[in-house]
């Protein structure tokens, strides 16, 4: 009998019914939802929550000076992923933002105001310009707490930490004055980073590199004397008499500083004699060099010396007896600046890899040389100013720029070479374009400057009661970063290890004005190396704290403050009060204690669980503060440090606004919507850099798309379900079994993935679930019951239960990193005027659905189904079906425990065919087989019977009931 092909049993069947839309239209929507989040409280609700283990994630305050970039973006998302997840697995997830205020960005810009309306800073008031300071980090905060808000970073906005708070100020002078108390704190006269422009000691946090263009020169210093009576009488050497040791330098500035000459008694050395030069050559025929053998030939043709000797080898128990004249000696108009005897000193650091073999030594002008002149008491020099000129009465070059104000080099370097070359010392000169280092600010070249600073010795033992981890700052240090805190990744651990190892003492003062001053008086008279030098007075120090508690740190700058905070305890006639302010790095490093510790949202013993940065962070944040607790605590303020890489365009280039290559997280939001920024973080590996363009976020807007496509089945094929439909899982067909297996599987993998900070884990797990084993294989099965079934079917029933626990999972799964769409997606079905899915946990999935057996034959199903499907994509291709429904194969299947596992259910139903059929006989040639799994074969057949106008399977019984048109299931459901 004919089907009716005019039946209509459209509105018979069960079509999802949701109004949650394809289209996102994020843009304009989150902003809705972050409305909602602040109206119903949702931090606070969740802080309500009684009986939570606290997790602390501890903000790296951000500085208060410009609009975000996609690097802030990065770091903000991932620190909400972190807390978001943290809290929905049954933490106490805590997070107070903060911001970074003091400091010399914000100060350049008031002075930047200042110029351009023709005042100069130094003439106003300094709290009224501090003010000013202020007024400028409130705005920028106010903008930036916006731009956080907006990316859907849940935390305690209303109540950020601010670095320039009162109490905030009061506790980093605190922290500082502990410094004090213990006998760390010094002043030494020592070379530090410079710069010139910003007239400013920098920290290492605050340097970075750029390629830079170099004078180098190559100078003679001659012998000046040689020793009278020694087991050695250089008097012998008359060719050491008359040669000359030569330096190479990048720095001809520095020369006038020259205290000695470095060598290594390891370094092979030798007397060459030049033979012939070029004409426009320095270098005399017959003239006597010391060099290191091995640099030799690059230092002659340098000096563009065409044909050379070597003598004899030079002992170097000969060199380092042996007295040289500073080049200058004897210079016309020196006024005797220079006439003095520069000795040969031994020491490590000299190699032969480049240069001479010989290195011009300047105390006040680098690290080494300063180590150096302390070993061997060379003098000091104070000729370079706080502006990068050397001072007026420097005979020649007084008042003369290293570095001026704009940045650009002085005329420092070329005077001196000039002068060298007039004194007959210049052998060489040339140019070298290398790594320099520049301030990240002004983005101007720096120097070492030898200058008087506040210093803490991190290696200076501590009687302070908190030597469990070690008596000194480093000892702490490096015991907290081997035993006390997890990194990840733990490539981490290593950088941070080998710096805090390796490093000098900390620089604690800046010539600046805004920030928290270095709360301390020195005795009037007193050396620094004096006992008495530092007041060190906890009554004094008691006071000063309490004075800034009550209005601020600008309180130091009022007249009278030193004689209100010291009478009756000393003499304040005797003492002078310090005005350097604190490296902002002291700041956020002393950030542990007055958030962590004095907040009641902080941590009860004053550490936190996370410290979560980029990398640039191991010499910056992590380091200071690294620091600074073991100076104050004894230990490090953190258990955990995540560090991510930086942002990169799709190229792989640095984002620079000069190139065009920036992308704005504003943009991005604008076009996109904040959850597939977010979607990018969790997709990226962190832990290297991350790359973003327009071609990356259209892959991550498909990849949200076809996560939206699963959610949106999930919502319109629960419509109306209730607890009453519920079906128990052993009363479940093994279709659904198998998904609670998996579901329990992941569960697992999500809790462990989330712990763990591996995002792109449990995004990619949660995702090829989602759209493999859900949209692709079970919705696409169950689509058929779910619409055709009755709706009191077991197997309808039962598949809307495990929707339901699906749904459940996957929002809040999902939730820590689409924070709008699963609200979306929750709202669709528990619209409550107080719901929200970030109010909920995760929920507990029991360990009894997982089935490894049910796992491991379903398995088997999979494959022989893909055999199947790609078997009927060819005739589909081919154009011989227009639907899997029209088929009725014939699968051939070797593996008998593959064979029993099929027949054990409808493996039609499963390959969403009218028909099939299984068999064990061999498969024939013309079968359709897939390279990867051998003994399958499948011979397409097609269905037989008549296709049924509602469910539209073609089946030999459709006409053949009282509903015209149907097969026997759909006429049952239909009554």
């Amino acid at each position: 009998m004919c089907a009716d092909v005019t039946a209509d049993y459209s509105n018979t069947v069960f079509l999802p019914e949701t109004e949650f839309p394809m289209r996102a239209g994020l843009p304009a929507r989150e902003p809705d939802w972050l409305a909602r989040w602040e109206q119903i409280g949702v931090y606070d609700r969740l802080r309500e929550k009684q009986g939570r283990v606290p997790f602390i994630l501890h903000d790296g305050p951000p500085y208060a000076n410009g609009h975000l970039h996609i690097g802030h973006a990065l770091n903000k998302i991932l620190k909400d992923m972190v807390v978001r997840s943290q809290q929905m697995m049954g933490r106490d997830a805590r997070y107070v933002p903060g911001w970074d205020c003091h400091g010399l960005p914000i100060e350049w810009k008031i002075e930047e105001q200042y110029r351009a309306k023709g005042l100069n800073k130094d003439d106003v008031n300094v709290v009224a310009f501090r003010q000013e300071c202020r007024k400028f980090a409130e705005g920028w905060i106010d903008v930036q707490r916006s731009e956080f808000k907006r990316l859907g970073v849940t935390g305690k906005w209303e109540k950020p930490y601010l670095t320039m708070d009162y109490h905030a100020e009061a506790v980093i002078a605190d922290e500082f004055m502990k410094f004090v108390t213990n006998g760390s704190l010094y002043q030494g006269s020592k070379p530090v980073m410079w710069s010139p422009v910003e007239k400013t000691a920098l920290a290492e946090a605050e340097i970075e590199y750029h390629d830079h263009t170099s004078h180098t020169i190559w100078v003679r210093f001659k012998p000046h004397s040689v020793p009278q009576t020694n087991d050695i009488d250089l008097r012998t050497h008359e060719d050491l008499r008359n040669a000359a040791v030569v330096i190479w330098t990048t720095t001809p500035w520095t020369i006038p500083q020259n205290r000695a000459i470095a060598f290594n008694p390891t370094i092979e050395y030798g007397l060459y004699e030049v033979v012939e030069a070029a004409d426009n050559s320095t270098a005399k025929v017959g003239e006597l060099i010391v060099l290191a053998n091995k640099l030799a030939e690059s230092v002659m043709s340098a000096a563009k010396v065409t044909q050379f000797a070597k003598r004899r080898d030079v002992p170097a128990i000969q060199l380092e007896q042996m007295n040289f004249s500073h080049p200058y000696r004897g210079i016309e108009g020196g006024n005797g600046e220079w006439d003095y005897n520069v000795p040969m000193i031994a020491g490590d650091h000299v190699t032969d890899d480049a240069g001479t073999g010989f290195v011009h030594t300047a105390p006040s002008h680098g690290d080494d040389d300063y180590q150096m002149g302390l070993k061997f008491q060379l003098p000091m020099t104070y000729n370079v100013e706080a502006d990068g000129s050397y001072r007026a009465d420097l005979p020649l070059f007084g008042g003369q720029f290293i570095i001026g104000a704009d940045g650009k080099e002085g005329a420092a370097n070329v005077s001196n070479i000039k002068a060298l070359h007039a004194q007959g010392a210049l052998l060489a000169k040339g140019k070298v374009k290398h790594s320099y280092p520049h301030s990240w600010r002004s983005k101007a070249p720096v120097i070492y400057r030898n200058t008087p600073q506040w210093f803490v010795a991190i290696d200076k033992p501590l009687d302070d009661g908190m030597s469990t981890y070690g008596d000194t700052i480093r000892k702490r240090a490096l015991n907290s970063i081997n035993q006390l805190v997890t990194w990840t990744p733990i490539a981490g651990r290593n950088r941070l290890h080998s710096m805090i190892e390796a490093r000098p003492d900390w620089v604690l003062s800046r010539q600046r004005a805004w920030g928290v001053p270095l709360t301390c008086f020195t005795k009037v008279g007193a050396k620094p190396t004096d006992a008495d030098f530092i007041l060190r007075n906890a009554e004094v120090n008691a006071r000063i704290k309490a004075a800034f508690e009550a209005d601020g740190a600008d309180v130091w700058y009022v007249q009278g403050f030193k004689e209100k905070v010291l009478q009756g305890i000393v003499d304040p006639s005797q003492y002078n009060q310090v005005f350097d302010v604190l490296d902002v790095w002291f700041d956020s490093g002393s950030t542990h204690a007055f958030v962590l510790r004095d907040r009641e949202d902080g941590s009860a013993d004053g550490i936190a669980d996370l410290y979560l940065e980029g990398t640039d962070q191991h010499r910056g944040w992590f380091h200071s503060s690294m620091l600074q607790a073991c100076g104050t605590k004894g230990r490090a303020p953190y258990r955990g440090v995540l560090t991510h890489g930086f942002t990169l365009d799709e190229k792989g280039m640095k984002m620079s606004k000069s190139i065009g290559n920036t992308v704005a997280p504003e943009e991005v939001i604008k076009e996109y919507g904040a959850d597939i920024l977010r979607l990018w973080v969790a997709q990226s590996d962190y832990t290297v850099d991350l790359r973003i363009g327009k071609e990356i976020l259209k892959g991550v807007a498909d990849s949200y798309r076809r996560l939206r496509n699963t959610m949106r089945f999930l919502l319109g094929n629960l419509a109306g379900f209730t607890d009453a439909e519920k079906v128990a899982p052993a009363d479940m067909p093994e279709l659904e079994q198998w998904v609670l297996h998996r579901l329990a599987e992941l569960d697992g993998e999500v809790r462990k993935g989330y712990a763990a900070y591996d995002f792109q884990g449990v995004f990619q797990k949660l995702f090829t679930f989602a759209t493999t084993d859900l949209s692709a294989i079970y919705f696409d099965i169950r689509k058929d019951c779910l619409y055709c079934d009755p709706a009191d079917a077991l197997r309808r029933r039962a598949a809307r239960t495990v929707l339901d626990i699906v749904f459940h999972r996957l929002t809040t799964w999902l939730a820590p990193v689409l924070v709008f769409t699963m609200e979306e997606v929750w709202l669709c079905r528990f619209p409550g005027e107080g719901s929200s899915v970030h109010l909920l946990d995760m929920p507990e999935t029991p360990a009894e659905w997982l089935n490894p057996a049910l796992a491991a034959k379903w398995e088997g199903i999979r494959v022989a189904r893909r055999v199947v499907t790609g078997a009927l994509e060819v005739q589909r291709t081919a154009k011989v079906i227009g639907a899997s429904l029209e088929a009725a194969p014939v699968v051939h299947v070797a593996d008998t425990a593959i064979l029993s596992a099929l027949k054990s259910l409808d493996f039609a139903e499963l390959c969403i065919t009218s028909d099939l059929q299984l068999t064990a006989d061999p498969e024939p040639a013309e079968a359709f087989r897939l390279p990867d799994t051998p003994g399958i074969g499948v011979v397409f057949e097609r269905a037989m019977g008549e296709k049924c106008q509602r469910c539209w399977r073609i089946l030999p019984d459709v006409g053949s009931h009282k509903h015209p048109g149907t097969c026997q299931r759909c006429n049952d459901a239909l009554g």
